[in-house]
């Protein structure tokens, strides 16, 4: 067998082993992250102009449902599970704060119009804040809670349930068992305009 094949049958191999098992609350988390921040990088490269409007609007509602799912399941089961698990008090309380701060600025912008005064500043700070949490969760949070060896197959799983139930409450997925995201669905009904 070639190199290349052997390393395909190992990758998969590893891909199965790590399907069974089901998702890691790190790898969960960091996917989440990854999706929120390409989210704001779409929003900050869209061009002014008027088709862009429905593009951007859709950009911001996607970020506002992603961040408000994330933190609920942080907060409703991995916060508590951490906190248990490693004697950091401080930083756990400040990313209840930037939570708290993260979502004041989640429900103004629901409350917005595209044209109201500071929308685009206040997705952009949304934005950085994030940016922020993100980065302090990733540094500083997860290797220690790696060094304590939490059971972050166990606590993924619970995650992923929870994050099913938050996605079905808020209308996002059309209950298919494809789990097709409504957002999808409604942007690829929409006529392409030329």
């Amino acid at each position: 067998m070639k190199a290349k094949q052997i390393k395909e049958i190992k990758s998969q191999s590893k891909n199965q082993v790590s399907n069974n098992k089901g998702p890691d609350a790190l790898e969960m988390l960091k996917q989440d992250h990854k999706k929120v921040r390409k989210l704001f990088q779409d929003f900050e490269n869209i061009h002014e102009d008027e088709e862009s409007d429905g593009h951007k609007s859709e950009i911001v509602k996607q970020i506002c449902m992603e961040l408000t799912i994330h933190a609920r399941l942080e907060e409703e089961i991995f916060y508590p599970a951490v906190r248990e698990l490693i004697d950091e008090n401080e930083l756990m309380d400040e990313a209840a704060v930037e939570h708290a701060g993260a979502k004041a600025l989640v429900a103004q912008l629901e409350a917005m119009d595209l044209d109201d005064d500071y929308y685009d500043a206040k997705v952009i700070v949304l934005g950085e804040q994030i940016d922020h949490h993100i980065t302090e969760e990733e540094n500083e949070m997860f290797p220690q809670i790696e060094k304590a060896r939490m059971d972050t197959l166990s606590l993924g799983q619970e995650m992923m349930e929870r994050k099913e139930q938050l996605e079905e409450e808020l209308g996002i997925f059309d209950g298919t068992s494809t789990r097709r995201p409504l957002l999808m669905k409604k942007a690829s009904s929409r006529p392409l305009h030329h």
